[in-house]
Order: C-alpha cells, then sequence, then structure tokens
C-alpha cells in the first residue's frame, strides 16, 4: 500500500473514531448523561475535524487515487462515490450548525437536527470505510492524481 493508501487507512481510523465516539455520545443523552454525552460528542467533533484537515492535506499533497476495480463496475463506484460525497458533505455541514446549536445552548434546535446530523455521519462514515475498501483493498488502487506539490515543482 502506497503513500495514498496509507493516508487513507489513517483519514478512515480518525473518521471511524469519530462516528464511534458520536454513537456513544448518542448514547449517553439517551440516558440522560448530559456531561458524559456532551464529552464524546465534543471528542467525535474534533476527530470528525481532524479528519477533514488530514482529507484536504492528503489530496493536496499527495493527491486522489481513481478505481482500479474492474471496468464493468465504474459506473456504479462513481455513483456510490458520490452519494458518499453528497452524505459526508452534509453531515459537515449540519455538523457545524449543531454543535453551534450546542454551543450557544439553544438546546430546542440541537435535539431537532442533531439525530439528522448522526445518522448522516454513520452513514458517511460506512460509506467512506466501503469507498476506502473499494480504492485499496478489495481492488488494486487506479492511477493517484498529481499532488499539489508536484504541480508546484512541475513533475
Amino acid at each position: 500500500m502506497g503513500l495514498a493508501g496509507l493516508w487513507g487507512l489513517f483519514n478512515e481510523i480518525v473518521m471511524i473514531a469519530s462516528a464511534t465516539l458520536v454513537a456513544i455520545g448518542w448514547y449517553f443523552i439517551r440516558h440522560k448523561q448530559v456531561e458524559v454525552h456532551r464529552k464524546f460528542m465534543l471528542s467525535g467533533a474534533t476527530l470528525g475535524a481532524v479528519f477533514f484537515v488530514s482529507y484536504l492535506l492528503s489530496t493536496f499533497l499527495v493527491g486522489d487515487t481513481f478505481y482500479g476495480g474492474p471496468a464493468k463496475y465504474n459506473a456504479s463506484y462513481q455513483i456510490f462515490l458520490l452519494i458518499h460525497i453528497l452524505l459526508a458533505t452534509a453531515a459537515a455541514v449540519m455538523g457545524v450548525i449543531t454543535l453551534r446549536y450546542a454551543l450557544s445552548e439553544r438546546f430546542n434546535k440541537h435535539r431537532k437536527i442533531a439525530p439528522w446530523t448522526a445518522t448522516f455521519w454513520f452513514i458517511a462514515a460506512i460509506t467512506g470505510l466501503a469507498v476506502f475498501l473499494l480504492l485499496f483493498v478489495i481492488f488494486p488502487p487506479g492511477p493517484t492524481t498529481k499532488s499539489l506539490i508536484q504541480i508546484i515543482i512541475g513533475h
């Protein structure tokens, strides 16, 4: 597994850990343990932010890896990837909104959006894992685009 795959593995570990912390936080709010809930959710949100920064860095510094599996599955993979990207983007935007509601103590609004946000994040984490497995484990990786560094130095 090359640098793109290793960085992708790191990103997946962080994303799954983030989703796991959110799930645990959800459990605690269901059991009326607000402070424990808050700690898990803030930890999950922090790891979500770490994932986002790491993903952007990997895209700019290493590049994006293309699907290398059988051509007959390429269209299905691209549709699946698009769904993942849309869900992850929606979850990230909703996460910021949900966090802002909680931190500003607008709990009525927070309670309405939070279950949707968590659900979208769970699905984004699972589909992200599937994308990683399809790109680097199940099939050999396709080519990786040039990184920003390669573009700047002309290689």
